[in-house]
């Protein structure tokens, strides 16, 4: 059985990531701060006819929460094989400046979005290295891309909320050094852009959230002559 744990899955990129990785064969579990939101989604799911799937409590924000999720998972299986960091919060306020925006903004969105990521790959790494091709898929976003970002030519130029686009840089950097940490190992690790999705993000303005997933289900999927350390869109390689 190969097995995947995706946080932040029950609605949205997340859910229909899950979805797929079902249809795919996954053994999927729903990492889900709020447990009856989590229950709601496995009952969906298993309703669409998907019985290998399976709640976890996972709060990224809590290292307890997180250390909970890791014995949960260890209960069902010695090995995952596949981790996506898709748990995230937007900036309140898409206007902030950067000479005005106060520390604490900072920490509460670096809190789910970087510290997050970094918590959650951390903790389950042991039951990742037991699996024989593992992989990490971390969700990002061009707004955290620094060379779009200082292209007057890009269509999303002035589009600069300064607490989400650092705390989506941070998960590119992590994801550069993580794959280069673990370049000479099975592991692929990527992060994924997967685009403008309508989603509570964007006030569900964009594609489809099961469009957005197939792309990120299909980093999930690598093959091991794929990729590592790299950052992807839907239209191939974006610059970091």
């Amino acid at each position: 059985m190969t097995y995947a744990l995706i946080t932040g899955a029950n609605k949205g990129i997340g859910y229909e990531t899950a979805q797929q990785l079902l249809h795919a064969g996954y053994f999927v579990f729903l990492g889900c701060r709020d447990a009856a939101s989590g229950q709601q989604a496995q009952h969906r799911l298993q309703e669409a006819g998907y019985d290998q799937v399976e709640v976890i409590s996972l709060d990224v924000t809590s290292d307890e929460s997180v250390q909970q999720a890791v014995a949960a998972v260890r209960r069902r299986t010695p090995h995952l094989d596949a981790l996506v960091n898709n748990a995230g919060i937007p900036s309140q306020d898409l206007t902030q400046l950067p000479s005005a925006t106060a520390l604490a903004d900072f920490y509460s969105l670096f809190e789910t979005n970087y510290f997050g990521v970094v918590r959650t790959t951390q903790a389950f790494l042991p039951l990742l290295r037991q699996a024989a091709h593992p992989r990490i898929v971390n969700l990002s976003s061009s707004l955290g891309s620094l060379t779009l970002q200082a292209d007057p030519t890009w269509e999303y130029y002035e589009v600069k909320p300064v607490t989400y686009c650092t705390s989506k840089a941070l998960v590119n950097a992590w994801t550069i050094l993580l794959a280069h940490e673990l370049r000479d190992t099975p592991f692929k690790v990527n992060a994924v852009n997967p685009g403008q999705t309508a989603t509570d993000f964007t006030g569900h303005v964009g594609h489809s959230p099961a469009h957005a997933a197939q792309l990120v289900a299909n980093y999930v999927q690598l093959p091991p002559s794929g990729p590592t350390g790299q950052f992807f869109s839907e239209d191939g390689p974006t610059p970091w």
